[in-house]
């Protein structure tokens, strides 16, 4: 005997395994859309930038708004890179040469930080310019860069505690602190053994990895934000927060950093354990009760005031990021689909209204809160990692490697 089935189960049965591997087309980026935003924004932006104080030339690349209007840094601030890097993601994505020049001009300013060993944000700033600069072009100084960048960095690394230092600055509370951030600068000293040969960049970022996967993860796999660690004994002596709530919740952009981190370490070393680390991570993130429906998260997973809390649209964008890299580990398509679903989110609540905010691209980020600073305010990493998911999601599209 023939069963039959009802269709109608049949067609229910078929959506639900539809909305498990991916989203229908109205769900998925637009990238024509999108772009074209993107690139009308930065249009001005780049006319803000002429028109801002700019100390003498001391001040290179847009951070934020302060009171409305358009704050510059230097290039030895922390998020002096993401703009140059902005503008090679728009050459990527465009091919439009004028792109390619304003990245030229823009990555050019930051390249004094070479010698900087005063700070651990090298990636930030060096490889998200000039690393993205010499993958697209292969200019041979770029290369010369990022493998001074690599080795400056290299000098704040201590064999002991087998990291690197984060800060020079809160030497009251912290001998040797290493933020989970800093996970996002073990990139450049990867790229600098590939362009050496020299395994000895390698070797410092897995054990900077290895030592961050040992102490800086709750059993949950939420993460600190600061392991203070004696640099003459290497024992762990403070786990702690400085941007997140509390010592003990989970930061909402910290959390991004650890996912990205150990994601771009897998592709790197194709260490299993890192890989595992990462589906841990992104378990915790995005099954944990206060993650909102459209998976833009709030400042802190544990913040007190949720669901009044500011949400924070630059750690939406990492994890976007983030998760595409990942689905090619894992074959996973539900991390496209969340990260998906988040660049339809931000696109439809997120983004900065044409014309308005000096030329930024997002909008609601936050930077500090327990600071009071950069809340709810647009942020050049939160456009950054938003225009570099963009660039993995047409990778995806059109069946390349997420990664070129």
């Amino acid at each position: 005997m023939i069963n039959l089935i009802n269709p109608k189960r049949i067609f229910l049965i078929l959506l639900i395994a539809f909305s498990t591997i991916g989203f229908t087309n109205a769900q998925k980026p637009n990238i024509r859309k999108t772009l074209k935003h993107a690139e009308q924004q930065t249009d001005l932006m780049l006319s803000e930038i002429e028109k801002a104080d700019d100390k003498n030339g001391t001040l290179v690349s847009p951070r934020t708004l302060e009171n409305g209007e358009l704050k510059l840094v230097a290039s030895k601030d922390w998020t002096s890179g993401f703009f140059p890097g902005e503008l090679w993601y728009l050459f990527e994505l465009t091919k439009d040469e004028k792109w390619k020049t304003e990245a030229q001009k823009f990555t050019s300013k930051i390249e004094e930080e070479k010698l900087n060993g005063k700070t651990h944000d090298m990636g930030f700033k060096v490889y998200n310019s000039f690393g993205n600069g010499y993958r697209l072009t292969k200019d041979n100084h770029y290369k010369e860069v990022i493998i001074q960048s690599a080795k400056t960095l290299a000098t704040r690394f201590n064999p002991i505690v087998g990291a690197i230092r984060s800060w020079d600055h809160n030497a009251d509370k912290w001998d040797f602190p290493v933020i989970i951030d800093n996970m996002l600068n073990l990139e450049l000293l990867f790229e600098a053994t590939k362009l050496t040969g020299d395994s000895t960049f390698y070797k410092i970022a897995v054990s900077h990895a290895n030592t961050t996967l040992k102490n800086h993860f709750r059993p949950d796999f939420s993460t600190y934000h600061v392991i203070g660690y004696n640099p003459k004994t290497g024992e762990v002596v403070k786990k702690n927060t400085h941007q997140g709530y509390s010592d003990a919740s989970a930061w909402a952009r910290g959390m991004g950093w650890a996912l990205y981190g150990y994601t771009m370490c897998y592709r790197e070393t194709k260490d299993p354990k890192y890989l595992e680390q990462a589906k841990n991570i992104e378990k915790f993130i995005f099954s944990h009760k206060n993650m909102p429906s459209d998976l833009v998260p709030y400042w802190d997973f544990d913040a007190p005031q949720i669901p009044q809390e500011p949400k924070d649209v630059s750690a939406a964008a990492i994890y976007a990021s983030a998760l595409y890299e990942l689905s090619a580990y894992t074959n996973n398509k539900n991390y496209i689909a969340k990260a998906n679903k988040i660049m339809k989110s931000i696109n439809k609540k997120y983004s900065a209204a044409l014309g308005e905010k000096r030329g930024f691209i997002l909008d609601h980020s936050t930077g500090s809160k327990p600071h009071n600073g950069e809340v709810d305010v647009p942020l050049s990493y939160a456009d950054y990692y938003y225009l570099e998911a963009l660039v993995r999601y047409k990778n995806i599209k059109n069946q390349q490697p997420v990664i070129q």
